[in-house]
């Protein structure tokens, strides 16, 4: 595993740099949803909960493919 060393700003604590970071790659695709979870200190139940607080959902199906799956 890497290691990556950042200054934050005083306003920004250590924890809440991770767990924006484990949102975005998980958000991006990156991560999956349980290496995410890892990756900012969480069970899956809590990071789930923490993404829709954030309103990141965590389905995320294309239209199409949803629309596809209705009509099966």
């Amino acid at each position: 595993m890497s290691q990556l060393t950042v200054e934050l700003p005083p306003y920004i604590s250590p924890d809440e740099a991770i767990l924006l970071l484990a949102v975005k790659l998980y958000e991006t695709g990156k991560l999956s949803l349980g290496k995410a979870a890892k990756l900012a200190g969480y069970s899956k139940p809590t990071f789930i909960e923490l993404l829709g607080k954030m309103e990141i959902p965590v389905i995320n199906y294309p239209a199409e493919e949803l629309e596809q799956e209705i009509n099966l």
